[in-house]
């Protein structure tokens, strides 16, 4: 991933995007985006997350 900051990120994070964030194949990130609780938003037949909310899912999902 190149973005070298949480600015960098998009508003919306799509699966490519998302997947090179997290470290993980293509296939595992979608995945996750099925997960329950995953903040996935469906517009069209296109998956994304919304920033905010992935950010807030890391946060809540960190052991600690």
């Amino acid at each position: 991933m190149n973005k070298k900051s949480y600015d960098e990120i998009p508003l919306f994070i799509d699966v490519k995007t998302l997947g090179s964030i997290l470290g993980i194949s293509r296939a595992s990130t979608y995945d996750l985006m099925h997960e329950e609780g995953f903040p996935t938003l469906r517009i069209g037949s296109r998956l994304v997350v919304p920033k905010d909310k992935f950010l807030e899912w890391v946060d809540k999902n960190v052991a600690k």
